[in-house]
C-alpha cells in the first residue's frame, strides 16, 4: 500500500513539472563556434533525457561485452556444478541400491568434475566400501579427515575401517581424536568408553562417563554409571573389600534392580554385620527382579543359621513374589536342607507338568534324599537332559555363567540380560548374510544353581566352565539391504564392526571373568 502511494506521488510530481514547463514556455539559445541553436525549454529537457537514456544503453552494452568472459566462466562453472551434483546424487543412490557398476561410473564422473568436494570424497569412500576396496576407502577417509569441514566424518570412517581389520589400537586413537575434536559426537564417546571397559579401566570409564554426562538422559546415565560401579566393585572385591562395598552401595542406589550390584552389596554388608541393611537391599531387588543370585544371597545372609530358620526367612521372601518360579525353587531348596520334604514337593508340584532343568534336578535330589529311590532319581536326572531351556545371562548370542558389564562380542555396556537364550534377539541389518563367528571362549551357564553343581555336571558332562554354552551360531539371517549407506556401513563384504573381546591379560576384565 505504501509503495502504491509513493508511486502515485512520483507520477503527480512529474505531471506537475511537465505542466509547469508547458504553461511557462521559453527559448533557449546556444551559440558555440559560430553555431547557433534555438529551441524551447521543454524540447531541450526532452533532448537531455533522451541523450541520457542513449548514453546509459551504450555504457551498459560496453560493460556487458567487457564482462562476458566472467559471465561465461560462471555459467560453465554452474553447469559443471549442476552435473557434479547430479552425479553425486545418482552415485549415492547407486551405492544405496548396491549397483556396483553404476557406483563406479558416477564416482569416476564426480572425480573428473569436482574431485575436491566433500560429497565427492564421501561418494568415493562409499563406492570403495561397496566394491570391497578397503585401501581406496581409507584414502578417501584420510582425505576427509585432513579437512576441517569433514574431519569428523573422516575420523568416523577411519574408525570403522580400523575395527574391520581388528586394529583396536588405531580404532581407539581415531575415536579419542574425534572426541577431542567434537565432544558432542556420540559414537566417539561411546567407542572410547567401551574401549576402556574392554581394557578393564573402570576408573577411566567412570571419569569419561562423567565428562559425557550431558550426552545421556538421566535414566541412561544412572544405569550406565551403576553398571560401571558394579564392575569396579567386582574387580577390587578381593583386594579392597571396603572400596568394593562403597562402589556396590553407590551402584545399588543408582539402580536398585541391578541384580549383581544388590547381591554384592548385600553380601559385603552381611560380612560387616550390617544384616538389616543387607536384607533390605536384597529384598528390594528381589521384589523387582526375582533371580537365583538374590535367592542365594538371601539363603547365605546369616552364616551358621539353622536350616529351619533359613527356611522361614526364604518363605517370607517368597511371599513377596507369589507365583514366581524362582521363589518356589528357593523355598524347595531351603526345605530340602531343612529335611522338610513335603514342603519341597508342594513347592515343586505346580512345575512338574513341564519341568525345567533345575526342577528336574531338585526332584532327583528329593527322591534320593527322602526315599533313597535311585531309580526315580536317575529318571528325573535323565529328564533334565531334554528339559526346556532356562533363563541365563545372555548378550549378543553369548551365554555366560555370571553377569558381565560389557558384551565380549559387541562391546556394549549393560548388554547382558537374564532371559532364555535365542529369544528376543534383534539382528542387525547387513548387506549379505555371512556365517556368524562363534563367541570367544568363555564360561558357560550352570543352570542347576550352586547347590546342584555336581548333579548338573553328571547330566551334561560336555558343558565345561571353559567353553560357552551351545548356541545356534550357524544360522544366517535373511539379507537386508539398507536404503542409505552411512560411512560406517560395512558394504557387501561386511564383517562385524565390533572389536574382539578384550584379552585375559587385562587385569580388571580377567578379574570379573574369573
Amino acid at each position: 500500500m505504501i509503495r502504491v502511494i509513493l508511486y502515485l506521488i512520483l507520477i503527480g510530481v512529474i505531471a506537475y513539472g511537465v505542466a509547469f514547463l508547458a504553461d511557462r514556455p521559453g527559448d533557449v539559445v546556444v551559440t558555440w563556434q559560430g553555431l547557433r541553436i534555438e529551441t524551447s525549454l521543454l524540447v531541450l529537457g526532452a533532448a537531455v533525457i533522451a541523450a541520457m537514456i542513449v548514453l546509459s544503453l551504450i555504457i551498459g552494452l560496453i560493460r556487458a561485452i567487457a564482462r562476458s568472459p566472467i559471465v561465461l566462466a560462471r555459467l560453465l562453472r554452474n553447469r559443471r556444478g549442476t552435473r557434479a551434483y547430479e552425479a553425486i546424487s545418482n552415485g549415492l543412490i547407486a551405492v544405496g541400491a548396491g549397483d556396483i557398476a553404476a557406483a563406479r561410473r558416477f564416482t569416476a564422473e564426480v572425480q573428473r568434475l569436482a574431485p575436491g568436494e566433500p560429497l565427492a570424497l564421501l561418494l568415493t569412500a562409499q563406492a570403495a566400501q561397496l566394491t570391497g576396496d578397503r585401501d581406496a576407502a581409507e584414502r578417501a577417509f584420510r582425505a576427509m579427515a585432513a579437512r576441517a569441514e569433514t574431519k569428523a566424518l573422516g575420523l568416523h570412517g577411519l574408525f570403522i575401517e580400523a575395527r574391520r581389520r581388528n586394529d583396536a589400537a588405531s580404532a581407539r586413537a581415531y575415536a579419542e581424536e574425534a572426541a577431542r575434536t567434537a565432544p558432542s559426537l556420540g559414537w566417539a564417546g561411546t567407542a572410547v568408553l567401551e574401549s576402556r571397559c574392554r581394557d578393564g579401566d573402570w576408573a577411566g570409564a567412570l571419569a569419561l562417563l562423567e565428562q559425557q554426562r550431558r550426552m545421556f538422559d538421566k535414566a541412561r546415565y544412572r544405569r550406565q554409571r551403576a553398571v560401571l560401579l558394579t564392575a569396579r566393585a567386582l574387580a577390587v572385591e578381593d583386594s579392597d573389600r571396603d572400596a568394593a562395598k562403597e562402589f556396590a552401595l553407590e551402584a545399588n542406589k543408582l539402580a536398585p534392580d541391578l541384580v549383581p550390584a544388590a547381591a554384592l552389596a548385600g553380601r559385603l554388608l552381611a560380612e560387616g554385620g550390617q544384616l538389616r541393611k543387607a536384607n533390605r537391599i536384597i529384598d528390594s531387588a528381589w521384589r523387582a527382579k526375582p533371580h537365583p543370585e538374590l535367592a542365594q544371597a538371601h539363603a547365605e545372609l546369616r552364616s551358621g543359621e539353622a536350616a529351619r530358620d533359613r527356611l522361614k526367612r526364604i518363605e517370607a521372601a517368597a511371599k513377596r513374589v507369589p507365583g514366581h518360579i524362582e521363589a518356589a525353587l528357593a523355598v524347595a531348596r531351603a526345605a530340602l536342607d531343612a529335611q522338610e520334604f513335603a514342603k519341597a514337593r508342594s513347592e515343586l508340584a505346580p512345575y512338574l507338568e513341564r519341568p525345567t532343568r533345575r526342577v528336574c534336578l531338585l526332584m532327583a535330589r528329593l527322591e534320593r534324599i527322602e526315599r533313597n529311590d535311585e531309580g526315580r532319581a536317575r529318571e528325573w536326572t535323565a529328564r533334565a537332559l531334554n528339559a526346556p531351556a532356562e533363563p541365563q545371562w545372555t548378550a549378543d548370542g553369548y551365554v555366560s555363567d555370571r553377569w558381565l558389564p560389557v558384551s565380549p562380542v559387541s562391546g556394549r555396556i549393560d548388554a547382558f540380560e537374564w532371559r532364555v537364550p535365542l529369544t528376543g534377539a534383534i539382528a542387525a541389518p547387513i548387506i549379505e548374510p555371512e556365517a556368524i563367528a562363534p563367541p570367544p571362549p568363555g564360561p558357560a551357564i550352570n543352570a542347576a544353581g550352586p547347590r546342584d553343581e555336581n548333579v548338573a555336571r553328571s547330566v551334561a558332562p560336555s558343558r565345561s566352565r571353559s567353553e560357552p554354552a551351545p548356541i545356534k551360531a550357524e544360522l544366517k539371517p535373511e539379507p537386508v539391504i539398507p536404503l542409505v549407506h552411512a560411512p560406517d556401513d560395512p558394504g557387501p563384504d561386511a564383517v562385524e564392526e565390533n572389536e574382539a573381546p578384550a584379552s585375559e591379560e587385562s587385569g580388571g576384565w580377567r578379574k570379573i571373568l574369573q
